[in-house]
């Protein structure tokens, strides 16, 4: 049995001197005749030729194991009926990687019989290649043999995921993906895949398609690399309240890398959830808001309600001043029912007698029924100049 891989590239151990020790120039000489080094780079231990590979090498989880199997027949007689099954153990389970399930009708001496199998890896730790073979000798003795052939699978990346909820009931999601092997990886895909209930965007990009990264996207070990996408609420399940409440299901990354010369892993992570913000009974949100506005000149903001809960609402409205924001209006004035998972938008107006960057504050709502009222301090921020400022 020998795993089939990549050859890698051949790299020399310089020896060099300096001109006045015993040797001269002699080991520099042979250096620059050495037809495996890089002319003109002779001892940065570079190289140009290939090399087959001299170990089983590390396998890492999403790669592709290859093998080549192959059954010699060194006896001096015609054996018949031969059967070779090749099986994977793994902690979990058992494949059969044998690509013919057929027998072989004879094998004559000095000959072989050769397979190629291969399987995507897709569990980590001890896997143990199973080799049997069974036979019929020329006296008619049914004969087997097993051989196994243990190896490791590693973990090539680490991912680690961050949420941020947008009170736009936008979701960012921060990727880190770090090369935990000790080679460079070619990154040939990050992407995620949005559950149904989302739209995705990536924000990897600067301008139109020029990647944040590069156009030379490596990875060198032991590096890490943040990757951010915005995922939206499709449009029939924004206007949904029981959407935005609970655990909800995001999606999944796709990842895909090339490693020494070309040869490609794939891994995608099991469905990411976040734990969406609380809001309560009843949830407000600003829909409009200026970011700039002049002092003691009245502006106006529109804000959504939403009714979270599972009853039907009659709501008011109280609008309290504070030191720097003033509401414009008549306060206590009903809204009217609301039913469950509903939402209604209301237009306000205010003003701000405080230059500087000023908190929206002072909003409440009582709910007439259960006699409960709902307080919304700190609900947006708006910068506030001088009308001179702001003309000029």
């Amino acid at each position: 049995v020998m795993r089939l891989t990549k050859p890698t590239l051949f790299t020399n151990i310089p020896v060099t001197c300096e001109e006045r020790d015993l040797p001269g120039n002699l080991f520099n000489q042979l250096m620059k005749d050495d037809p495996s080094t890089v002319k003109g780079a002779e001892t940065l231990m570079l190289g140009e030729m290939l090399t087959l590979p001299q170990n089983f090498g590390n396998i890492f989880l999403g790669e592709t194991f290859s093998s080549y199997i192959s059954v010699h027949n060194d006896s001096s007689q015609v054996v018949k009926d031969i059967l070779v099954k090749a099986d994977l153990q793994t902690s979990s389970q058992r494949l059969n990687l044998s690509a013919s399930s057929a027998a072989v009708a004879e094998l004559k001496p000095d000959c072989c019989i050769d397979d190629v199998i291969h399987h995507e890896v897709k569990e980590i730790g001890t896997h143990i290649l199973v080799c049997a073979v069974s036979y019929t000798t020329q006296t008619g003795e049914k004969m087997y043999f097993r051989k196994f052939f243990k190896f490791q699978v590693l973990k090539p990346l680490d991912v680690k995921t961050k949420f941020y909820n947008a009170e736009t009931d936008e979701v960012f999601l921060e990727a880190q993906i770090q090369n935990i092997t000790t080679s460079p990886m070619f990154m040939e895909k990050v992407s995620l895949e949005p559950s149904m209930m989302y739209n995705v965007a990536e924000l990897n990009t600067a301008g139109e398609s020029e990647s944040t990264f590069g156009s030379r996207t490596y990875l060198q070990p032991m590096d890490t690399r943040q990757y951010l996408y915005c995922l939206k609420p499709k449009q029939e399940f924004a206007e949904k309240a029981g959407v935005i409440k609970g655990v909800t299901v995001i999606g999944k990354l796709d990842i895909v890398w090339k490693t020494n010369l070309g040869e490609r892993g794939r891994l995608q992570t099991s469905q990411l959830q976040r734990m969406a913000p609380g809001y309560g009974d009843v949830r407000l949100s600003l829909e409009t808001i200026p970011d700039t506005v002049n002092l003691e000149e009245p502006f106006d903001i529109t804000c959504k309600i939403t009714n979270c809960s599972e009853r039907t609402m009659d709501l008011v409205l109280e609008m309290c001043n504070t030191n720097s924001i003033h509401w414009c209006g008549v306060s206590g004035r009903q809204l009217g029912k609301l039913h469950p998972s509903s939402s209604l938008h209301l237009a306000l107006t205010l003003l701000s007698s405080v230059q500087g960057l000023q908190s929206v504050s002072g909003l409440r709502l009582t709910d007439t029924f259960l006699k409960r009222t709902y307080e919304y301090d700190d609900i947006a921020q708006v910068c506030v100049v001088s009308s001179e400022v702001k003309q000029s």
